[in-house]
């Protein structure tokens, strides 16, 4: 995949998801994680049982709601969806940025703090430096994202009251739109029976008007909106805060129903092809289910097996399997079923969570195989979890590997194998069977056992295995940094 031109469909931003449990104790199964993944690739995801690999992906679609962090989704944009947390924003403006102003001071004496100490002292007081720096970014990310520039201004009404407009009326035109695609499903589907649409198509065509009004209304305010930046562009902050603009929609702030509005775009890929069907559904019914519940297709629509006949011819079902239950089919065509079920509703990005790893060694390549070619003819993007280095090799664009909560490396496929630089990933690798009888066998083999999740080691969280294991290990979390180009790590002591 060409990297230089590809724009990211996800930005994940320090998500953690720590799931409570008594006396106030909580299993941290992902906790901290930062990364983009990019329109049309596959970013493979592997490390031990455990690690928080199927709990990010679930996050990620926020079948958990995450309980810290940013998922920023570009596949739609704010207008597009007009969120609840955009107008609770905008209506809240003056607030939002006193608390901006003011964690902004806390973290500034924080870091004048943290420079006038030594190395030891540093090591100790990190974690909270960086906390108040985590706060401070959160609290100007809040406004910025949506305002930009525009929370330099003195007077903040007039940038509320132009916002506010501006996100009414989008919230009007999505609401008609989606309203546009029930009606345009009813003259589709009379037209198909031979029977009059012309009532139908009254209809459409009044909705249509009214999406026409509603469009040019929204180009109004953003006139106004526009306007407003021009009026601050001269600013002498407008640019430092107007960076932080994004245009992105921010997944984990999004209430349930827009989450339902999303979930056609966003689809998962279960892990057990057995239990992840309903066994009195024919295969006909469980791939037209989600395809009804999106509106691509109404109940009882004619062209219903049509279309579901087409999602599995290429998903390589043959058409007979129509009117079977699961029961009747192997593993493999059971995986099969739920990968046709997924895009039938035409995604955008799929989550493959061990997709493969309950199926034959000769059926895992034909399913590989299958999401392969579906993501070149569909322009799919895959978040591709697996504890199998050698599948996640084969398929992945690049690949991030997890240890308990935490992303240890990330880099291109090619570069992880030839030069893992994190101690972890290079004793993952050299687990990997070869049937080669010149390899080195006198790798790095993992020793002890992986901690609590409920209660991690501090500092690295690796280092209770780490053979190159010292002090500042034990107390500093280590930064996620560039080493080298586009491969970064979170190591006190990088393999380089």
């Amino acid at each position: 995949m060409n990297y230089e031109n590809a724009k990211p469909l996800l930005r994940i931003t320090n998500l953690k998801q720590h799931f409570p449990l008594k006396h106030g104790l909580s299993v941290k199964a992902n906790d901290g994680i930062t990364l983009d993944i990019y329109e049309g690739e596959v970013f493979g995801l592997v490390g031990e049982s455990g690690c928080g690999k199927s709990t990010l992906g679930r996050t990620i679609l926020q079948l958990y709601r995450q309980t810290d962090g940013r998922t920023m989704y570009y596949g739609s944009t704010l207008l597009d969806m007009a969120p609840k947390y955009a107008f609770q924003t905008v209506k809240n403006l003056d607030k939002y940025r006193k608390k901006m102003h003011e964690t902004a001071v806390k973290a500034e004496e924080a870091e004048a703090r943290y420079q006038a100490m030594t190395d030891d002292q540093k090591m100790h007081f990190k974690n909270e430096r960086d906390h108040l720096l985590k706060e401070a970014n959160d609290a100007k990310l809040n406004v910025t994202n949506l305002v930009g520039g525009l929370i330099v201004a003195e007077d903040l009404g007039p940038i509320k009251e132009a916002y506010l407009k501006l996100y009414e009326t989008a919230a009007k035109l999505r609401d008609t739109r989606m309203k546009r695609e029930i009606l345009q499903l009813d003259v589709d589907d009379l037209k198909n029976r031979g029977k009059d649409t012309a009532k139908a198509e009254e209809k459409l065509a009044e909705c249509d008007q009214r999406i026409s009004a509603l469009e040019k209304d929204v180009d109004t305010h953003k006139s106004a909106v526009s306007a407003l930046h021009q009026k601050y562009a001269s600013h002498k902050d407008y640019d430092k805060y107007q960076a932080y603009f994004d245009e992105g929609v921010d997944l984990a702030r999004l209430i349930y129903n827009e989450i339902r509005n999303l979930r056609s775009d966003l689809q998962l890929i279960f892990q057990d092809p057995y239990s992840s069907l309903n066994p009195r559904m024919t295969v006909g019914q469980t791939i037209s289910e989600g395809m009804v519940a999106h509106n691509l297709l109404k109940k009882n629509d004619s062209r219903t097996q049509e279309k579901v006949l087409k999602v599995m011819d290429d998903c390589g079902l043959a058409p007979y399997f129509l009117h079977r239950y699961p029961h009747q089919f192997s593993g493999g065509q059971r995986q099969r079923i739920g990968i046709a079920r997924s895009l039938a509703v035409q995604p955008k990005f799929v989550v493959c969570d061990e997709a493969v790893s309950a199926l034959d060694v000769s059926i895992q390549s034909q399913i590989i195989n299958l999401l392969y070619d579906l993501r070149e003819q569909q322009n799919l993007t895959y978040l591709f979890i697996t504890h199998d280095l050698s599948v996640v090799k084969y398929i992945s664009d690049r690949i991030g590997v997890m240890y308990l909560g935490n992303m240890v490396e990330l880099a291109y496929s090619n570069d992880i194998f030839k030069k893992p630089i994190h101690p972890y990933t290079q004793a993952l690798i050299s687990a990997i069977p070869t049937t080669d009888p010149d390899q080195d066998k006198e790798l790095p083999i993992l020793e002890g056992d992986i901690p609590s999740p409920i209660n991690p080691p501090s500092g690295c969280k690796f280092h209770t295995r780490c053979r190159y294991c010292t002090e500042v290990c034990k107390h500093a979390v280590p930064d996620w940094v560039e080493v080298e180009k586009n491969h970064f790590v979170a190591c006190h002591h990088p393999l380089l």
